[in-house]
């Protein structure tokens, strides 16, 4: 009994104490109340287990909310979620210069409607498989409303038996070729058409390495048909070997992406203006070229006016100082376009050209590349005289030189 007295009579005094301390609370405006100070004069402490329960439990709740909440939000700051509805699974955010992006919507609004996609449909007999077709798809540029479109000789092949032309409002007309020139790699295939969007042809002579160039065509065929790429003028007067004995000379060059397709497509500079026509591409990447758009003008001026494009002649086997590195290992000239070879019987011979001859000007006018040269040459007519300025054993000459009209051997 004594032992259960003194449970009871402690118990009583824990009440009592406790009955004190809500009294305090009350008085001290419902404040915490003080620790009891005979605990600490005791030796005994205040247990600190349910704070560290609490703390535990409020970083585990915490680092649940941070990793559900911040990938999100970053993601979404980076890059596009996957959502649902019209949004495109694995859309990329591609970050550019809006400046450069203005130009290229700018210029894919003004030219693509003037591309054009070219079918070509060849047929070939031979003994063992009898007769078997082939279908070649290539680009081509309106540069006439009155339905002329220029291309490479090989989007349109060897005498098609069809070729036709498919536009961006969805018609699809039968094309003829008027004129094509394999060396140059180009071709005017004409439509029976009128009121059609045409190009503006820029000034390839102006071109300077680093500046904005597009490039618009059908790569891989229909399905990709009017791409736009976007890059820069890598390089000019590039002269390459496309196959054995052929070299094609005086080439832009371009990291704009030309895939097949494309050949025969427009290359643009940041005007909306047609600077080349896309002819090949290399087979390292970033390595495309394009024909300056500057030759095509005298060939397709004529042709437009006349019907037909008749080349002059006068003889020579020009090479300038890019690609005389192909023809001739060892010569080196700074300016000018080297004689080669001169044809006998040809009116450069009958003038007194030599091989070995530098041609330095024509009609007054500069020549160092053979963009320059030819253009000159197509622009005039079998019977014209040109005056050529040359230096021979480091002395200049001058000589006129009557032009006629140049073989089919040669063209």
């Amino acid at each position: 009994m004594d032992n259960f007295d003194d449970k009871t009579k402690e118990q009583q005094q824990e009440i009592n104490q406790e009955t004190k301390n809500v009294r305090a609370a009350k008085e001290n405006n419902g404040a915490a109340p003080v620790a009891n100070r005979d605990e600490f004069r005791s030796g005994r402490r205040p247990s600190g287990l349910p704070y560290l329960a609490t703390a535990l439990v409020g970083a585990v709740i915490g680092g649940l909310i941070v990793s559900a909440i911040v990938p999100s939000y970053l993601y979404n700051k980076l890059a596009p979620m996957v959502q649902s509805g019209n949004t495109q699974i694995g859309q990329q955010l591609v970050i550019t210069p809006s400046e450069d992006l203005n130009v290229a919507a700018a210029v894919a609004q003004k030219v693509t409607p003037t591309v054009v996609r070219i079918s070509t449909i060849t047929v070939e007999r031979d003994l063992f498989f009898g007769k078997r077709s082939y279908e070649g798809v290539g680009s081509g540029v309106i540069i006439d409303p009155n339905g002329y479109i220029l291309t490479n000789a090989h989007v349109v092949g060897e005498q098609p038996e069809e070729l036709t032309v498919f536009f961006k409002d969805g018609r699809e007309l039968v094309g003829k070729v008027l004129w094509k020139d394999t060396l140059l790699d180009l071709a005017v295939v004409k439509v029976e058409a009128v009121g059609l969007p045409a190009s503006e042809l820029g000034d390839s002579d102006s071109l300077v390495v680093g500046e904005t160039s597009i490039a618009i065509g059908n790569p891989l065929g229909v399905r990709f048909e009017r791409s736009v790429t976007q890059g820069i003028i890598s390089g000019l007067n590039r002269s390459i070997m496309v196959e054995e004995g052929s070299v094609m000379e005086d080439l832009i060059q371009t990291d704009a992406a030309i895939n097949p397709g494309n050949s025969g497509g427009p290359l643009i500079n940041s005007r909306g203006q047609v600077i080349g026509i896309n002819t090949v591409k290399a087979s390292a990447e970033s390595l495309g070229f394009a024909i300056p758009i500057n030759i095509t003008k005298p060939i397709t001026r004529k042709i437009i006016a006349t019907g037909k494009f008749v080349p002059t002649y006068m003889g020579i086997t020009p090479l300038d100082s890019e690609l005389l590195g192909y023809y001739a290992t060892g010569i080196e000239i700074q300016k000018g376009i080297y004689v080669y070879n001169v044809r006998d019987g040809a009116p450069a011979a009958a003038a007194g050209l030599r091989a070995g001859d530098i041609i330095t000007h024509i009609n007054g006018e500069e020549v160092n590349t053979l963009v320059k040269f030819k253009s000159l040459l197509y622009s005039l007519n079998p019977g014209d005289i040109i005056t050529v300025k040359y230096i021979n054993n480091k002395t200049e000459h001058t000589v006129d030189i009557k032009l006629v009209e140049m073989p089919e051997e040669y063209r």
